[in-house]
């Protein structure tokens, strides 16, 4: 294609939006409006009005997602505010359905007031049966999803943080196993510590990663830099860098196993890859520059190399992850998404390569796999269920 960008605002100019909205049921004859509407439709009402979980066999609430952003952190575009971020919140509505059968509905509103934000969720909650936060800034995403989890009954998910931490950790489980290292024995360096990386590195923890040095743009986190931070850096500096070391971001690649960025790019030489232990694996996700690329990662040693763009291999893409997610928690009816339904989906997604087919260049599914959504759905609602968070 010989200008993405060219030709993307060809197509958006062409069709309008992404989206639209489809009939379910007939609109032909008198009758069909009778049943459809007024005077039938009172009598699903006054069943709802009686049973109120009835609205997830009587109405769209068992398959839709609202798509919220305030457009303060799009892609790679930073705050471009609600209306110019609109045409990612409808992509994210068409990968919801056409990977997980999901109907996403983009809803983009014209605040930053996180307390606005959550009341705003709080009143939709209603009609929708899950949540899906977007490009909302760091840390007031976080704060927001919290609050969120506390006072409603329906899914909340922000994929930013979490999409990405599922996939690479699935990513992750598969990589080991193609250099021979055990997840416990790594030592991981992380550059971005903000929503993603924050989310990334709680998994590695939960995964059993025992050493892990997290950067921000200042340098490395440290407790007895506890008060400069964030409340989001703040709780980072106590289960990260044990020995609370103050390294450089090559010092610790020296003693790294693994690198993950989610930051900025250019920030990785191919000395501090070839610095790094046996057979490093190098995660550079900065979008569309990662933190170094991928043939100077290898030029430089590396042993397996995944990024965040689609013309590499090793994809580390959020559409792995996120429709499934939601597919399972709305099949099972959930009442919100834990951190044993996110390991859950990363465990589904990493079991769809078997041993005899993994290698470097292959340690994730690729997003057009069509087993991916229903095994992360499966795996999800299962985990859901065992967890008793379930209508």
């Amino acid at each position: 294609m010989a200008n993405v960008y060219e030709e993307a605002l060809k197509l958006h100019e062409k069709v309008h939006g992404k989206l639209e909205i489809k009939l379910r049921v007939p609109l032909d004859t008198r009758e069909d409006l009778t049943l459809g509407y007024t005077p039938g439709v009172a009598e699903p009402c006054r069943v709802i009005n009686k049973e109120p979980d009835r609205v997830y066999d009587l109405t769209w609430k068992n398959n839709s997602v609202a798509i919220v952003s305030d457009g303060t952190a799009v892609l790679g575009l930073g705050d471009i505010g609600p209306a110019a971020g609109l045409p990612v919140m409808e992509g994210k509505a068409i990968l919801f359905k056409q990977f997980g059968g999901v109907d996403g509905v983009p809803l983009c509103i014209d605040t930053k007031d996180p307390d606005e934000i959550i009341k705003f969720c709080q009143q939709i909650a209603p009609t929708f049966g899950g949540i899906n936060l977007e490009d909302i800034s760091a840390p007031r995403c976080v704060y927001i999803e919290r609050e969120l989890k506390k006072t409603l009954d329906i899914p909340v998910f922000h994929d930013d943080q979490h999409g990405t931490a599922i996939v690479l950790a699935a990513a992750l489980m598969n990589a080991v196993k193609v250099v021979n290292k055990k997840i416990e024995d790594l030592t991981v360096v992380i550059s971005g510590v903000g929503a993603a990386g924050s989310s990334i590195i709680h998994m590695m923890l939960d995964l059993g990663v025992k050493e892990i040095y997290g950067f921000n743009s200042k340098g490395i986190v440290l407790r007895e830099d506890y008060d400069k931070y964030n409340f989001l850096t703040q709780e980072l500096s106590l289960i990260t860098n044990k020995e609370n070391r103050r390294l450089t971001l090559a010092e610790a690649m020296a003693e790294a196993d693994v690198f993950i960025g989610v930051s900025k790019p250019n920030l990785v030489t191919r000395e501090m890859v070839a610095s790094m232990k046996r057979d490093p694996i190098v995660f550079p996700m900065a979008n569309p520059e990662p933190e170094i690329s991928p043939e100077d990662a290898f030029a430089a040693g590396a042993a397996i190399v995944g990024t965040g763009r689609s013309d590499y291999p090793n994809q580390i893409n959020n559409v792995l992850a996120f429709p499934g997610l939601f597919r399972g928690a709305l099949d099972a009816r959930a009442t919100k998404i834990t951190e044993g339904m996110k390991m859950a989906a990363a465990k589904g997604l990493a079991s769809l390569i078997t041993d005899e087919e993994l290698k470097a260049d292959y340690i994730i599914a690729n997003p057009f796999d069509p087993r991916v959504a229903e095994t992360v759905a499966k795996a999800v609602a299962k985990q859901a269920v065992k967890e008793g968070v379930t209508k």
